[in-house]
């Protein structure tokens, strides 16, 4: 498995300049290596063999270009093998219906990062300090606030400035072990997300969405301020520090509260069923946009699928198609407009919050779909389920449907 750790770096004013001498030079030399690309025509070989042809004239490039030789050797090769996962970043938007055009050269504030690849880095101590050591740049000193495990192996590093003027550096690694999943979860839970309420689930619990209106404001605050200012001149340079600190604010109470959420799912249960949503086509509508990316169910998806994947816990997902509208224990569907925040079947008479009776039918389908299901001849009754709320969970007590016994393995 795949993981990375990422630290805060604190660098000197002197090692600031070094690191964006040294970004600046990648840059400078992923657009050359760029230009040589687009100069190879396609019938000379498959992408990875074009891109590498132009990282052999690297030896020939230093003769000339003194400032390459600077450059740790792992790094430069890195920037010029950086088109080949930009060109398979643009085919995968492409494929996913996005607009795409060609690679395009890279402005002093589009091109961010450099890697160190399996060498030219290590961890030191000095004067009581723990330090980043970069072969031919500097020992930078670095907030190691989590061990990286001794058991996995460290493949890259990636130096990064973000926006607001931080350094980070993020080690990629891999070996780590995927646990096995059980073949008979009994810990199963199905998750509808929303956004009056961020997450219902089929264990009754409500999980209200993150309020994010004094960031927003401030942000807009500092947009107007900005958009005042003379492009390019010191106030407005200063400015914009402002509005990337609270881009960067937000992000980080979202991803913090996204990462808590998932890791309680994927830690305290064995099976975790949750809907594939269109997000693109939602963000598209004029209705409502603003709130469903601020909800970030993607990256909610994403971060749920890996910690699943790392804790040894089933990750399913499922067509959302008709989950609000059908009825869960009958299977009856019920035309229901968004504001209409209860389901009552016709049918049968079942009442239920409309989002946790689609929560039962995520997880119903998430059984069916990995080959669960119930133990036949189980009997059927109603519970009301009692929970504490704490934190970011709001208390809500509604009815749902309990089938006794755990669920077992079927054949298909």
């Amino acid at each position: 498995m795949h993981y990375a750790y990422r630290y805060r770096l604190h660098p000197t004013e002197s090692q600031r300049e070094m690191l964006e001498y040294y970004r600046d030079t990648c840059r400078q030399l992923y657009n050359h290596a760029l230009n040589e690309f687009e100069q190879i025509p396609e019938s000379e070989g498959t992408l990875n063999q074009r891109v590498r042809q132009v990282r052999d004239q690297l030896p020939t490039l230093k003769d000339w270009w003194t400032d390459l030789n600077n450059l740790y050797s792992t790094v430069a090769q890195a920037a010029v093998m950086r088109i080949e996962d930009s060109i398979k970043a643009l085919a995968q938007l492409k494929q996913n219906g996005y607009g795409v055009g060609s690679l395009n050269w890279k402005a002093p504030s589009e091109f961010r990062s450099f890697t160190y690849i399996q060498s030219g880095f290590e961890f030191d101590k000095k004067n009581g300090q723990t330090v980043l050591s970069l072969s031919k740049l500097a020992d930078i000193p670095i907030s190691y606030h989590r061990e990286i495990p001794e058991d996995v192996t460290v493949k890259e590093v990636c130096i990064k400035k973000e926006r607001t003027g931080e350094w980070y550096a993020s080690f990629s690694v891999e070996g780590k072990e995927e646990p096995p999943k059980p073949d008979n979860p009994d810990r199963c839970v199905g998750i509808d997300v929303g956004t009056l309420k961020y997450a219902h689930d089929t264990d009754g619990r409500a999980v209200g969405s993150l309020d994010l209106q004094q960031e927003r404001e401030r942000l807009t605050r500092e947009q107007r301020s900005l958009s005042r200012k003379q492009q390019g001149s010191n106030n407005w340079e200063k400015q914009r520090l402002r509005v990337a600190e609270c881009h960067q604010r937000v992000r980080r109470k979202r991803h913090d509260f996204l990462h808590k959420l998932s890791n309680y799912y994927a830690t305290e249960y064995e099976l975790v069923a949750v809907e594939d949503s269109n997000v693109k086509s939602m963000l598209e509508s004029a209705r409502n946009s603003q709130n469903t990316a601020s909800a970030a169910w993607d990256t909610f998806t994403t971060m749920l699928a890996y910690k699943c994947k790392r804790e040894g816990t089933h990750f399913v997902v499922v067509n959302p198609r008709g989950t609000t509208r059908e009825c869960a224990p009958c299977g009856v569907e019920s035309d229901k407009p968004l504001w209409v925040r209860e389901h009552s079947c016709p049918a049968c008479g079942f009442e239920m919050d409309r989002d946790a009776n689609a929560a039962i039918n995520i997880l119903s389908r998430g059984f069916k779909k990995i080959g669960l299901g119930q133990s036949e001849g189980t009997p059927v009754e109603t519970a009301l389920p009692m929970f504490t709320s704490s934190g970011s969970f709001d208390v809500v007590d509604v009815k749902r449907v309990v089938e006794t016994g755990s669920p077992i393995t079927r054949s298909l």
